[in-house]
């Protein structure tokens, strides 16, 4: 599939990298098939990846793996709020979180309230809401990444 993105141009999201979230996300529910894009030079692993509407190619959200940036995120979540993605073990179970870029860097920060539960083996994914302590919408992160930038 053959797409043109705001940001990235004309794409190619390959059938076997586009992701469904049946319920869409929060804030835009129709919105159901990503794909997710990263800088190849950086490889799979660089901090900020983007996950591109299929359905609005006007939009790509800025995700990232909270384990990046707090190692100890592991929050309580109900096994009703994810049945719809399928089972998930360690193998298939990917997270991802919104990254929030503000005009001013030093207060860029992570949604670690609302993260994307995403099953690679079905790829399927739903955004939930986290109620547990530690999980705030608004957890800052760029000292965090110039920190880590310095020990690379």
């Amino acid at each position: 599939m053959i797409i043109k993105t705001r940001v990235f141009g004309e794409i190619e999201a390959e059938e076997d990298k586009i992701l469904e979230f049946p319920n869409g996300i929060i804030g835009f529910p129709d919105m159901r098939k990503f794909t997710i894009l990263f800088d190849s030079e950086k490889g799979n692993n660089c901090g900020i990846k983007w996950l591109q509407s299929l359905d609005e190619p006007e939009f790509a959200l800025p995700v990232m793996d909270p384990l990046l940036v707090k190692e100890d995120y592991n929050p309580v979540v109900e096994d009703e709020l994810i049945g719809s993605i399928g089972t998930l073990d360690d193998e298939s179970l990917f997270v991802l979180v919104a990254v929030n870029v503000p005009s001013d860097l030093s207060h860029m920060s992570v949604n670690l309230q609302a993260p994307m539960i995403i099953n690679l083996e079905t790829r399927k994914g739903c955004q939930i809401i986290i109620e547990n302590e530690g999980c705030p919408i608004k957890y800052l992160i760029y000292d965090i990444l110039q920190k880590k930038k310095v020990e690379k």
